[in-house]
C-alpha cells in the first residue's frame, strides 16, 4: 500500500505542476476553461476513475424561490457534494460583487436551500484552483470546522478529499438503519426470555430482570464478534446453536457451558473440553466472568437467535454508539414504557465534543500539515499523536456510554489522519518502519449509577475499538497491531453515583483535560426523594436549594473537582438553569469561585428517537477556571457562531449582574406584600355600572365600595369596585338588605366547598381569607403611568 500512495502521490504532484504552469503561463486559471478538466483530472489521479463523468454533475440546473434557473458549478449525488468553482485570482474568503455580495460559500449554502432535502449536500467545497476550502455541513457550524489547504499541500493531503466518491454518508444511514434492526431482535429476545418466568409463575424481580440483560449483553457481543471476524470463523456463534436446536434443553446447558469457556483462557480449560467449545477463542474482560441462570429457550426463540439474529442480520456495520444507548433503552422497561428507543443523536453529541476539543485538535492537525520539511512535518505529526493519546475523558453520567464512544471514535478518526500522514511522507524508503495506533480505551472514563448501563458502554466501546482498528487496516498503512481477543481488563466505566462518589477516585483531576456529557433531566418538582438527598447534599451551604434542579448538581461537582486545574467541561441540560432564580442560584456561586462560561449553545430542541416525542428544550454549557479571550455562542435561531468576549449566566453576550432573591427593597418605598384574597365567589366585586346601580338600590352602601386592582386591572388600565364590610356594625348591615343578602350568599359559598380552610371563614362572611389593608394613605395608578408601564412589556 505504501508504494500505491507513492503512486497516488506521484500523479497528484504531476497533476498539481500542470495547473500551477498554466497559471504561471496563462496569468490566470479561468473557471469557464478548466473547471471540467480539473476535476475529472483529480478523480483519476485520486481514485484512478477515468470516468468520472458518472459522478460528476457540472453545471447541475436549479431553481430558487422565484423560479429562477441557477446552476451549481459541480455537483456529485452520490456523495452529495457541491463545489463552487472560481478563477484563480478571486479571493474566496471575500464577497463576491456579482453574486449579491456574497462569499464563494455563501453562494454554494444558497444554492443548497433551493436543492430538495434528499439531495442537501453533506458536504461543500470551495476551489479557486490555488486553495481549496472544505466545509462539512453535517455539523451545527460549518464555518468553524472548515478544512484548508493550498494546491501545493495536495500531495500530502490528497487523503481528505475521500469523501468526494466514498459513500459515507450512506454507511452511515445503514448502520443506523441495522443498529434499530439489531435492537429489535435483542428486545424480542429479552421478551421472549422474561416470558418463560412469566409463563413459568415467576414473579420478576429486579435480581431476574439483570440476569437476562447479562445473557442478553452477551449474546450481542457473540453476533457481532462472528460477523466482525473476531472469533475464529464467520457465524461460529449461530453453528453452534443450530448444532442443538432441536434439543432446547441442551442447548441451554450448552449456551452456558459456552459462556464459560468464553471467559477462560485455553491453559486453564478442561483437556475433555468439546471441539466446537473449544473452538472459540478466550474473550475476557470481565464480559463473561460470573455464572447467569439462563431460563428455558423455546422453540421460537431458538428461530429467532439462529435464523435472524445470526444468519439474517451482519452485526459488523451497527453503530456503537447509537447501538449502545438502543441495547439500553430496549431492555430498560422503564424506557420502553416511555416509548421504545432512545439515544441522543450524534450530531447533538457532536455539539458537545467538537467545540470542547475535536475542533482545535483538527484544527491543530491543519496547522502541522502545513510544514514543508519532511523531518519537520513527521516530527510534529509523531508529538501530535502522543498528545492526543495522552488526552483523558471524563463523562460522569455517563449511560450506556454514547458520549465516550463517539468522542474515541473521533478521536481514532483523527489519528487515522495523521497515520495516513505518516505513512505518505515515509514513501518506499521506510516500508519496513511499522507505526502504532496509541488513542485507546484507558483515555476514557465514566460514572453510571445504573449496573446494565455500564455493561452496555464497555460493550459499546470494545465494538468501537475493534472497528476502528478495522479502518485504519483497510487504509493500508504499515501497522503494527495486536490481536483483538483477548480483551483487555476495562475498569474505567464506575458503577456508583456520580454526586456521592469521589471523581478523584475515579481519574485524578491534575490527569484529567476534559468532562462532557448529558446528565439526567429532573426539575426541582419532579425529583424522587433519592434525588432530593443528593441535592440537600451538594448544595448544603446554598439558600433555596429547593429550586434548584437535579442536573446542577453535576455543575458544582464539577466544579469542585475542576479548581487548580485547566480541565474543562462541557454538560447538555435543561435551559432552565440559565433562566430565572435558578441562573443566580447556580451561576452566582461558581462565578465567585473564578468558574468561567467559555462557549455555550442557546435553546434547542433536544429530541429523542422514541416512538412518543420528548421535546426538551436544552442548552450546552462549556466552562472552565481558565477564561478564554475569544468565546463563541452558538444561536440556533441564526444557524451559526457568534464571536464574544463574555458570556452571562443566561447565555448572553455581555456583562450583567445576577439578581438575586431578596427580602427587603434596595431603596426607601413600600415594600411589597400579599394583596387580598376574597374567596367570596364574586359577590363583593363590581364593575363600575354593576355599582352604581347597586348604590341606587341601596344608597347607604356608598360609602364601603373601595377601588380595586388586580393583575388585570393594574396592567390594563381599568378599575374594579369591591364592597368591603369588614368593618361594618351588625346594627347598620342589618339597615342594608342588599348588602345582607350578599353577605349570606358569600358564607353559603365558602361552606359549599370542600376545602377545610375555605368552611372555617365562612362564620365571618364580611371578612376576606386573607386582608391586607394598606396602612399609609394610597392611589390607583394613572393613566400615563399604567400607559409607560404597558409600552416597557
Amino acid at each position: 500500500m505504501a508504494t500505491n500512495n507513492t503512486k497516488i502521490r506521484a500523479a497528484i504532484k504531476q497533476f498539481v505542476d500542470e495547473y500551477k504552469n498554466i497559471e504561471k503561463t496563462q496569468g490566470k486559471i479561468a473557471e469557464d476553461s478548466y473547471c471540467h478538466k480539473f476535476w475529472l483530472s483529480f478523480l483519476h489521479c485520486l481514485f484512478n476513475e477515468s470516468n468520472g463523468v458518472k459522478f460528476l454533475d457540472f453545471e447541475k440546473k436549479i431553481k430558487d424561490r422565484d423560479n429562477n434557473t441557477k446552476r451549481i458549478d459541480v455537483y456529485i449525488a452520490q456523495t452529495r457534494v457541491i463545489i463552487e468553482q472560481k478563477s484563480s485570482n478571486v479571493d474566496l474568503r471575500k464577497p463576491q460583487i456579482g453574486h449579491n455580495g456574497l462569499t464563494p460559500f455563501e453562494q454554494a449554502r444558497e444554492y443548497q436551500m433551493y436543492l430538495p432535502t434528499s439531495e442537501k449536500a453533506k458536504w461543500i467545497v470551495v476551489s479557486n484552483f490555488r486553495e481549496f476550502q472544505i466545509y462539512n455541513m453535517d455539523v451545527p457550524q460549518p464555518l468553524d470546522s472548515m478544512v484548508s489547504m493550498t494546491i501545493d499541500e495536495l500531495p500530502k493531503r490528497y487523503y481528505e478529499f475521500h469523501f468526494l466518491i466514498d459513500n459515507t454518508q450512506e454507511r452511515i444511514v445503514r448502520e443506523k438503519e441495522i443498529s434499530f434492526r439489531a435492537g429489535d431482535l435483542i428486545g424480542r429476545i429479552y421478551d421472549a426470555m422474561l416470558k418463560e418466568y412469566r409463563d413459568a409463575g415467576i414473579e420478576l424481580t429486579p435480581e431476574i430482570y439483570s440476569n437476562v440483560n447479562i445473557i442478553c449483553v452477551r449474546i450481542v457481543f457473540c453476533l457481532y464478534a462472528e460477523d466482525a471476524g473476531m472469533f475464529a470463523r464467520h457465524q461460529q456463534f449461530g453453528s453452534f446453536l443450530r448444532k442443538y436446536q432441536d434439543n432446547p434443553d441442551i442447548l441451554r446447558s450448552k449456551l452456558a457451558e459456552l459462556f464459560n469457556v468464553l471467559n477462560t483462557p485455553p491453559e486453564a480449560r478442561s483437556k475433555w473440553l468439546d471441539h466446537d467449545l473449544g473452538e472459540f477463542d478466550y474473550v475476557n474482560g470481565g464480559l463473561f466472568a460470573g455464572a447467569v441462570d439462563i431460563p428455558p429457550l423455546s422453540r421460537d426463540t431458538i428461530d429467532l437467535l439462529i435464523n435472524e439474529a445470526s444468519e439474517g442480520t451482519d452485526w459488523s456495520d451497527i453503530s456503537p454508539t447509537i447501538f449502545g444507548a438502543i441495547f439500553e433503552s430496549t431492555l430498560n422497561p422503564a424506557t420502553r414504557r416511555a416509548g421504545g428507543m432512545h439515544y441522543t443523536s450524534i450530531e447533538n453529541i457532536h455539539r458537545v465534543i467538537d467545540p470542547l476539543f475535536m475542533n482545535d485538535l483538527r484544527n491543530e492537525f491543519d496547522e502541522i500539515m502545513k510544514y514543508k520539511s519532511a523531518n519537520t512535518l513527521k516530527q510534529k505529526l509523531r508529538e501530535f499523536q502522543d498528545r492526543i493519546s495522552s488526552l483523558k475523558f471524563l463523562d460522569p453520567a455517563c449511560g450506556s456510554g454514547n458520549f465516550l464512544t463517539e468522542s474515541f471514535i473521533s478521536l481514532r478518526q483523527l489519528e487515522d489522519k495523521v497515520l495516513l500522514a505518516l505513512a505518505s511522507s515515509q514513501g518506499n524508503l521506510f516500508e519496513s518502519e511499522k507505526l502504532q495506533v496509541k488513542v485507546s480505551l484507558d483515555q476514557f472514563y465514566g460514572i453510571e449509577i445504573n449496573d446494565f448501563a455500564v455493561s452496555v458502554a464497555k460493550t459499546a466501546l470494545w465494538i468501537a475499538e475493534y472497528q476502528r482498528l478495522q479502518e485504519t487496516l483497510n487504509l493500508g498503512v504499515p501497522l503494527s497491531v495486536e490481536s483483538s481477543l483477548p480483551l483487555k481488563n476495562y475498569e474505567h466505566i464506575i458503577l456508583g453515583n456520580a454526586l456521592r462518589v469521589d471523581w478523584n477516585s475515579v481519574v485524578p483531576s491534575e490527569k484529567l483535560n476534559f468532562i462532557m456529557g448529558n446528565p439526567p433531566f429532573s426539575g426541582a418538582r419532579l425529583m424522587n426523594a433519592a434525588q432530593k438527598e443528593d441535592v440537600a447534599a451538594v448544595w448544603k451551604n446554598s439558600k433555596n436549594i429547593g429550586n434548584l434542579d437535579y442536573v446542577t448538581c453535576w455543575y458544582r461537582v464539577a466544579a469542585d473537582y475542576m479548581k487548580d486545574t485547566s480541565i474543562e467541561a462541557s454538560l447538555v441540560s435543561t435551559n432552565s438553569i440559565c433562566q430565572g432564580e435558578q441562573a443566580g442560584l447556580l451561576w452566582k456561586p461558581l462565578f465567585d469561585d473564578g468558574i468561567s462560561i467559555n462557549n455555550a449553545y442557546q435553546t434547542f430542541v433536544w429530541d429523542s428517537e422514541a416512538s412518543v416525542k420528548a421535546h426538551v428544550y436544552c442548552v450546552i454549557v462549556q466552562f472552565s477556571y481558565s477564561p478564554k479571550k475569544e468565546r463563541k455562542l452558538f444561536s440556533p435561531k441564526l444557524g451559526s457562531s457568534l464571536p464574544v468576549s463574555y458570556i452571562n449566566h443566561y447565555l448572553l453576550p455581555f456583562e450583567i449582574p445576577i439578581i438575586e432573591s431578596r427580602n427587603k427593597p434596595l431603596c426607601n418605598v413600600p415594600e411589597i406584600g400579599i394583596g387580598n384574597q376574597p374567596i367570596d365567589g364574586g359577590f363583593y366585586l363590581f364593575k363600575e355600572d354593576e355599582m352604581k346601580e347597586f348604590i341606587q338600590k341601596e344608597p347607604k352602601s356608598e360609602k364601603y365600595f373601595k377601588e380595586w386592582y388586580g393583575a388585570d386591572e393594574f396592567l390594563n388600565g381599568y378599575c374594579r369596585y369591591c364592597l368591603w364590610l369588614g368593618e361594618c356594625s351588625p346594627g347598620e348591615l342589618r339597615s342594608m338588605p342588599l348588602c345582607l343578602d350578599r353577605v349570606e350568599q358569600v358564607r353559603n359559598f365558602r361552606l359549599a366547598s370542600k376545602r377545610k380552610s375555605t368552611n372555617k371563614v365562612a362564620d365571618k362572611p364580611t371578612r376576606f381569607f386573607i386582608e391586607n389593608m394598606p396602612k399609609d394613605n394610597y392611589h390607583a395608578p394613572d393613566a400615563k403611568f399604567v400607559t409607560n408601564f404597558k409600552s416597557v412589556l
